[in-house]
């Protein structure tokens, strides 16, 4: 039994929510979302509350109803704050600049890496080394962060690379060597 699914969805003031059937379009002062509910799942709309509710328990509406309530929060989250992943480069000579709204990296390659960010996507660079990565889909950043990353991962044993502002990368000690 999902606990996640039967927790209700509190919509702020600043965001409204419009339900249309299994259609929802959510709007806010950063954007509009929208989401096509699966047909096993219902939802109800209290004043400033969203309720979905099962319409029949087989394995796959289990699974999507948890899934469900987290992409419409996500959605209220995303048009009302947004979302946001910073990425660190580490690395002597890695940097980064953007040119043309397209990330250009130089991590160690022969060329540079140019990554074209998704329409809702922003993408900034502070000092050569700080990534910022911001828009109001929480899955479109999450992606683009992990794409970019995917492109140098760092190593274990310089720590060289671009990792997630928080991430803590486990070491590994080199060669003894006599």
């Amino acid at each position: 039994m999902s606990r996640i699914g039967k927790k209700e969805i509190i919509i702020p003031d600043n965001t409204e929510v419009e339900i249309n059937e299994s259609h929802i379009r959510v709007k806010g002062s950063k954007g509009e979302l929208s989401y096509q509910l699966p047909k096993s799942i219902s939802i109800k709309q209290q004043k400033n509350q969203l309720q979905l509710t099962k319409n029949d328990e087989t394995k796959k509406t289990r699974e999507l109803y948890g899934l469900s309530r987290s992409i419409i929060n996500n959605m209220i989250l995303g048009v009302s704050e947004g979302f946001e992943k910073k990425l660190v480069i580490q690395g002597v000579g890695y940097r980064s600049q953007i040119e043309n709204n397209n990330l250009i990296l130089n991590v160690g390659y022969s060329h540079p890496v140019c990554i074209e960010p998704p329409n809702g996507i922003n993408i900034k660079v502070e000092n050569n080394t700080n990534i910022s990565i911001s828009g109001i889909n929480k899955e479109k950043v999450g992606q683009i962060a992990a794409t970019i990353r995917n492109v140098r991962p760092p190593e274990p044993y310089k720590g060289k690379g671009i990792k997630y502002e928080n991430e803590i990368i486990r070491r590994k000690v080199g060669k003894a060597g006599k």
